[in-house]
């Protein structure tokens, strides 16, 4: 650590890039699908949404060729079987009905995992408290 500034440490997330090769489709599921609200798009491959208190961007790869970028996204929900629910009624396929992941000390972690167009991993995410 630097003695200069050792108090100095990253501890938020202002904004997550993934790669889309389709921007209008992936800009549907996330605004029509999930319900994210769209903040803006930027030609000629951008959109942004909100997520809480983070930024999401989608992009096309500036080259054929150039890097992709690729990033679980999980979203904490309240009612895993509620979202779990209106988001197959939008079309969403899971891989899996949300199930138990671990006992943690204060609340049980629960899961339902899927993809979005780009076959880009996500995820429903519960904290059930008991």
């Amino acid at each position: 650590m630097n003695e200069k500034s050792p108090s100095f440490k990253l501890n938020e997330l202002g904004q997550i890039a993934i790669t889309i090769s389709d921007l209008d489709k992936a800009v549907a599921f996330y605004r029509d699908a999930l319900g994210l609200t769209h903040l803006f798009s930027a030609p000629p491959g951008l959109a942004f949404f909100g997520v809480g208190n983070i930024r999401l961007m989608l992009s096309r790869p500036e080259k054929p060729e150039g890097e992709k970028f690729g990033a679980a996204l999980y979203f904490k929900v309240e009612d895993i079987e509620m979202a779990h629910r209106i988001l197959k009624e939008r079309e969403v396929r899971f891989e899996a009905e949300p199930h138990f992941v671990a006992r943690m000390p204060t609340h049980d972690l629960w899961m339902a995992f899927f993809r979005d167009p780009d076959r880009n991993l996500l995820a429903l995410m519960c904290e059930r408290k008991r």
